[in-house]
């Protein structure tokens, strides 16, 4: 191996070593290994500012200051209280119908504050009706994650794995490319949460708390608009630091605000999706024209903007680029190549899936996509085989984690106001795993073919 292999081994392995241990900010310990590598010599000061000034790291900042405007105008909280309020007259069934869709907004929106606008909303309409929030909370958090699979700026992960396969060479994809694969993994999940997932729930909640409250002696109480502090786990994608509360802060409806940022979001999505410009630009020119309209002041624009994710990924990329310049990235698709050779690129998307989802259970999406990307195009690329499904399938196996409470921080959310134990996830999400995983397996071959 030569020098800058070696350095970047070194790096890459104490870095996941810092991550696992969790006593330091991942943000910090990804700025660390990019600093190393720089300070080694392995990475350029050009690539370095190259990470920092990726498309991904651009559209998350100009998508992050949108949503927040949308967040603050109080249209995001004034949809999902008066859904719920309406939907409550219909029981459980209507419970489910919110979940479904704060999960269809979780593909446009970042799925912390639909969690936290959501959750306390929908435990006392479930306490209204006698019924245990325990049923409710932890598919309501699954679901939203879910949703983020069905367009490719509903997670940070599908804009960076999409930015790292465009540097590798690969086609971009489209906004709404992965959606059908998205529908069929939550729908699948989804339907195993309502069947299954909720009733071992529900089980576990009479044995923890006896009867529920009788609906005639309930009330409900709506909760005040909230909003996520900008914590290190704050991208809502992955558990990037401790795990942080949340507090309440009144977000009165004001119409021209809303209207005017839900106007600037809808042109956004659709210049992106009609190719009237990437999805960068227009992410940029949408965040930049809402405070030119003052929708939102300078300073609130920079409060929504989570540097932490940010300078995350762009540290976490230049330890991506690392790994391809010294051919580090090449040698582990060798290795895991020589594994899966035999099983057919149907066996390598399994193995890939697999890898890559035990990888989430411990690290954060953005660390496991740069990981496994490059691995991805060059095991397609070494059977012959359209790297697509591969890319897929990173993009869907590093968001569809759910076995612990501490993977996401809307699991965290629900985990404290619900009163989890941690073996209820372990109960619910390794089944859900194994679910989504399947219909993965599914869905990634029929919509993207070898």
């Amino acid at each position: 191996m030569s020098f800058d292999q070696i350095a970047s081994l070194v790096v890459l392995v104490g870095v996941v070593a810092l991550m696992i241990q969790g006593r330091m900010r991942a943000d910090v310990v990804a700025l660390l290994g990019a600093a190393l590598l720089l300070v080694f010599g392995v990475v350029r000061p050009v690539e370095v500012q190259g990470a920092f000034a990726s498309p991904a790291v651009i559209t998350l900042a100009g998508l992050f200051v949108i949503a927040y405007a949308i967040e603050i105008s109080g249209l995001l909280g004034l949809l999902i209280r008066q859904a719920v309020r309406m939907s409550s007259r219909i029981g459980a069934v209507g419970i489910w119908l919110v979940i479904g869709l704060c999960g269809l907004v979780g593909g446009f929106v970042n799925n912390t504050p639909v969690v936290v606008l959501a959750a306390p909303v929908i435990r006392d309409v479930a306490r209204s009706l006698g019924l245990s929030p325990k049923r409710f909370l932890m598919p309501l958090s699954h679901v939203t994650v879910m949703g983020g699979l069905l367009t490719l700026i509903g997670t940070s992960t599908n804009l960076l794995v999409n930015d790292m396969a465009r540097n590798a060479g690969q086609p971009v994809f489209g906004m709404f490319e992965i959606t059908p694969v998205g529908l069929v993994i939550g729908g699948a999940g989804g339907l195993w949460l309502y069947v299954v997932g909720a009733r071992q729930l529900g089980r576990s909640a009479a044995r923890e708390e006896g009867v529920a409250a009788a609906p005639a002696q309930a009330e409900i109480a709506l909760p005040r608009l909230g909003e996520a502090r900008n914590q290190p786990d704050g991208s809502g994608d992955a558990s990037l630091g401790d795990v942080a509360l949340y507090s309440a802060a009144d977000r009165p409806f004001r119409l021209r605000p809303a209207l005017i940022s839900f106007a600037v979001f809808g042109t956004v999505i659709a210049a992106a999706a009609l190719g009237w410009a990437p999805i960068a630009a227009a992410a940029f020119a949408g965040a930049v024209g809402l405070i030119l309209l003052k929708v939102i002041t300078p300073e609130q624009a920079y409060a929504g903007l989570r540097p932490e994710i940010l300078l995350l990924i762009a540290g976490m990329v230049v330890i991506g680029t690392a790994m391809e310049v010294t051919g580090l990235a090449e040698a582990a698709a060798g290795r895991l190549i020589d594994v899966i050779r035999p099983l057919g690129p149907i066996g390598a998307l399994a193995v890939l899936y697999g890898v890559t989802l035990f990888a989430t259970e411990l690290l954060s999406n953005a660390t496991v996509a740069v990981l496994m990307t490059p691995i991805a195009v060059a095991v397609a690329e070494s059977l012959g085989v359209d790297p697509r499904p591969f890319l897929v399938v990173v993009m869907t196996a590093a968001s569809a984690a759910f076995a612990t409470p501490f993977g996401y921080q809307t699991n965290v959310l629900v985990y404290n106001m619900a009163g989890y134990s941690y073996l209820d996830f372990v109960r619910v999400g390794l089944p859900l795993n194994l679910v989504t995983w399947a219909a993965a397996m599914i869905a990634i071959p029929a919509f993207f073919p070898f």
